[in-house]
């Protein structure tokens, strides 16, 4: 079974920063997947993908935070990050992070309890 283990949430400020943490468990070898992502979104909805990493070239970001965040992985550590800098109000949600094999691939269905984070104004 593969748990995705989301941390590092909490209530900042407006203008503050976060760094977020997700470790894969069970089966999930991070370094054998294509891509690592973060998505953010209510529990149980549809979400929004925030950030993707494939390699350190290959990144995509929502338009929303582009600039402000910056999404990582250690595959030694089977670990992905996501530094959230200069947050703003409409960023508050619980963020998820999930992974795709390959690059023709979705993602998985399974998703972990994600971490909540909520910014003030």
């Amino acid at each position: 079974q593969v748990q995705f283990v989301e941390s590092g949430g909490g209530l900042v400020q407006s203008g503050g920063s976060l760094r977020l943490s997700c470790e894969a468990r069970g089966w999930m070898n991070i370094h054998r997947m294509y891509a690592v992502a973060w998505f953010r979104g209510p529990p149980g909805q549809k979400r929004e993908l925030v950030a993707e990493i494939a390699d350190e070239a290959t990144t995509n970001y929502a338009e929303s935070v582009k600039g402000r965040f910056t999404v990582s992985r250690d595959n030694a550590k089977n670990t992905v990050y996501l530094q959230m800098n200069n947050v703003k109000p409409e960023d508050s949600a619980d963020y998820y992070c999930n992974a795709r094999p390959s690059f023709s691939s979705g993602y998985y269905s399974y998703w972990g309890q994600g971490t909540q984070v909520t910014v003030s104004s």
